[in-house]
């Protein structure tokens, strides 16, 4: 799976210890498979530094999923159990880890519902009116690396071949919103965990070095399967 941590700087080497605490998943390093998600919080981040945006791009190696080594909690979705584990860990009173996983993946609790999130803690929002409301909540995603031995599972894009996929990609989500009247940002999860994608990020086949229309044509083929 391709992921993306969306920042201020480029990210080469990543230091546990220099990422905040209290966050949705505790303190780790955070990336998504959502290139845009990244984007806009790397925007977010740059204007609070009043520097540049910048996306960098990992492989992550999903076979941790299932990797006995690895301490692992997945939620699919928005839920009581995910809203626990959310409160539990964004607990300002204490900055100590407050789980054992070593990663974790799950939706956001972006500020509308750190916000909400608030007024469930103040009482003045009822745990299942919340949970309610998050199920109209656009989807979100993120995967928590939480201690050393799981930044293993992460290996960094080579830079020149990750700016050639780039401009691979917009045009194939372009045409894909076009031909099969979808929005940004389902064409973008179509393509982006597609297999064709997998293939085309494999540096090693040299795919990024076609042209974006054969990269396309093997897409229209794995999506017609």
């Amino acid at each position: 799976m391709q992921v993306y941590h969306g920042s201020y700087l480029e990210i080469f080497d990543i230091d546990l210890n220099k990422c905040q605490a209290n966050k949705d998943f505790g303190q780790g390093f955070y990336v998504t498979k959502f290139p845009k998600q990244a984007e806009n919080w790397a925007n977010i981040i740059a204007r609070k530094h009043h520097t540049e945006s910048f996306v960098s791009e990992f492989t992550f190696y999903e076979r941790a999923f299932e990797d006995e080594l690895y301490k692992v909690l997945r939620f699919e979705n928005y839920s009581e159990q995910w809203l626990d584990f959310v409160v539990l860990n964004r607990d300002p009173s204490t900055q100590k880890q407050q789980h054992n996983y070593d990663i974790v993946e799950g939706p956001i609790a972006d500020d509308k519902i750190a916000n909400r999130i608030d007024d469930y803690l103040d009482g003045l929002v009822s745990k299942e009116v919340f949970l309610t409301e998050l199920i109209h909540h656009e989807e979100t995603h993120q995967i928590c690396f939480c201690t050393l031995k799981s930044l293993q599972m992460l290996k960094k894009k080579n830079r020149i071949s990750s700016l050639k996929i780039t401009h691979i990609a917009e045009p194939i989500i372009e045409t894909l919103m076009i031909e099969n009247n979808l929005q940004e940002i389902e064409a973008a999860d179509l393509f982006y965990t597609s297999d064709t994608f997998t293939q085309l990020s494999d540096i090693s086949n040299e795919n990024y070095l076609k042209p974006w229309q054969e990269i396309y044509e093997m897409l229209k083929i794995e999506l017609k399967k």
